[in-house]
């Protein structure tokens, strides 16, 4: 079983500002960077095009880690506190459907882990203690 745990940031529209900003502090490599607009449409969730180059998902390579950030969801609230959250990548959705499992005992499940076109297993949720979780399988998956 292998898992990993990366910092996650969430930016209120100025993501590529903040990649730029992280890239130059820590002279760090981006290794990925996606825009809502790049991303699939969907008629329920339409993306304003004042939010189309907003950053959807972008890591960053700083040292031995990855910073990851994404600007909040066009129409969601940005809200301090709730800005920085752990992400937790595991190899397959059966541990991450596990892991998620035990963080939600007490907690608040703010997306039921579910598929989507990035993980066959990603979910967000609140654990008892406060802290925000993205846990989330590895794509590759056969």
């Amino acid at each position: 079983m292998a898992i990993s745990l990366n910092v996650y940031l969430v930016t209120n529209g100025n993501g590529r500002e903040a990649v730029e900003f992280y890239k130059e502090a820590f002279g760090a490599q981006v290794l990925a960077m996606q825009t809502f607009g790049e991303g699939p449409s969907s008629p329920d969730h339409p993306i304003p095009p004042e939010a189309k180059d907003w950053i959807m998902h972008a890591s960053l390579q700083i040292g031995s880690s990855v910073l990851m950030l994404s600007d909040t969801l066009p129409g969601m609230p940005h809200t301090i506190g709730d800005n920085i959250t752990i992400t937790v990548n595991t190899d397959t959705a059966e541990e991450a459907k596990n892991i998620f499992g035990k963080l939600e005992v007490g907690g608040k499940v703010n997306m039921p882990i579910q598929e989507t076109f990035w993980s066959p297993a990603y979910g967000n949720v609140t654990d008892k203690f406060g802290v925000l979780f993205q846990i989330s399988a590895a794509a590759d998956q056969a």
